[in-house]
């Protein structure tokens, strides 16, 4: 079992490992996809350094993360440069993927666009298990307050629904936890 148990982990490390998400640039815009890893801030960074010229991020399908921390410094990233944020009517967001379309300078989505959101766990248990001061909660929670003002979108996305499920938020949730800076485009 403890060998099982050690390439399960060596596998999770290995995926975080490699960047798995995509990056096009078209123009002032950069197309991302795929799901965020450890290596990804550093793909971001670079590509931006590259491309003085963009202006925004256009999430295309996106599953989530692995690594929360990346997702947090992407986001102070493309907020430090007054980057922008947008869904189209075909893009799907999940998981930490949410996290990092919340550091849009402007968000801005069509409709039809989809934002999963869920708890997150940590090997020992769900989001909601642990006490709001838990530690486990607080880069988190500083960085939904940066970027929306208010942590309550944290809390929410905590019971919206468990780790291993989705709750693809409707256009009042999107709306009540101000995810949109713009009106959504039809």
């Amino acid at each position: 079992m403890g060998v099982a148990l050690g390439l399960l982990g060596a596998c999770a490390i290995a995926e975080n490992a490699v960047d798995r998400a995509t990056f096009e640039v078209r123009g002032t815009t950069v197309l991302m996809g795929g799901e965020i890893t450890t290596r990804t801030p550093a793909t971001l960074r670079a590509l931006l350094v590259r491309n003085p010229q963009i202006t925004t991020v256009v999430q295309t399908v996106m599953p989530g993360s692995l690594d929360d921390e990346a997702v947090i410094e992407m986001g102070y990233l493309l907020r430090a440069n007054g980057i922008n944020t947008h869904l189209t009517a075909q893009s799907e967001i999940y998981s930490g993927a949410v996290d990092l379309f919340l550091a849009g300078a402007q968000r801005s989505m069509e409709q039809g666009a989809v934002i999963g959101v869920h708890s997150w766990a940590d090997g020992f248990g769900e989001g909601t298990s642990y006490p709001p001061d838990a530690p486990e909660h607080r880069s988190t929670v500083r960085y939904t307050q940066d970027m929306l003002g208010s942590a309550d979108f944290y809390w929410f996305t905590l019971q919206a629904a468990p780790s291993d499920g989705i709750h693809e938020m409707t256009l009042d949730e999107i709306a009540r936890f101000g995810i949109l800076t713009q009106p959504i485009q039809k």
